[in-house]
């Protein structure tokens, strides 16, 4: 199976918003075409777009042309079956997603020195699971943060992984074999309602 690996570009956008559409959570019965808005160099204090798959798709669209939202496609015979969201951790502290679940984290090492890449999800079609296109994904990751000058990466794994479809940044394990290291455990509450319990893993690239 060859895989092509495609940074996510404007001119891609039909790509992405198709994955989303079709094959991304064809699984998953929970999921109603998220397009992946909560991770991305955005201000959600101030703008919100996620009420429903229409307004999603249109915060979406304008998020990739932007470049707000920032990460990889994985292609099999010109189609998607693949998506890596991964974008400046500097730049996403005041998404949607992490003032939601990844506010415990410890951003005292954000400086001017210390360029950090985030890796916020993994998305495969159902026919691809299992067949090595997260680690391809990830190893892209690395391979271009480190030739853009990051110091290290981040990712926020659960500490109980279930399955994909709740834990979206995948197992602890996929980030140990590639050579990330735990650096922190989060045990906090989302408004108090349930607990966020998930490990901060850093490889460094330096």
């Amino acid at each position: 199976m060859n895989i092509i690996i495609r940074r996510l570009t404007a001119n891609l956008l039909d790509d992405y918003l198709c994955f989303f559409e079709t094959d991304a959570h064809a699984d998953n019965p929970h999921e109603d075409r998220c397009y992946c808005v909560g991770w991305c160099n955005a201000d959600h204090r101030i703008e919100m777009g996620f009420s429903s798959p229409e307004k999603r798709r249109e915060t979406a669209i304008q998020y990739v042309n932007t470049g707000a939202i920032q990460g990889y496609l994985a292609y099999v015979d010109k189609k998607v079956v693949g998506w890596c969201n991964t974008n400046t951790k500097s730049d996403c502290l005041n998404c949607e997603g992490w003032l939601r679940f990844k506010s415990a984290v410890n951003v005292s090492v954000l400086d001017s020195a210390n360029k950090i890449k985030s890796i916020y999800c993994f998305t495969i079609a159902p026919e691809y699971k299992r067949k090595g296109i997260t680690s391809q994904l990830l190893e892209r990751v690395c391979q271009d943060a480190a030739d853009e000058g990051f110091d290290s990466i981040e990712a926020y794994p659960e500490q109980n992984f279930v399955d994909v479809f709740s834990a979206m940044s995948g197992p602890l394990d996929l980030y140990l074999r590639n050579g990330f290291e735990i650096i922190q455990e989060v045990n906090d509450k989302y408004k108090g309602k349930y607990d966020l319990k998930y490990f901060v893993v850093r490889k460094f690239l330096k």
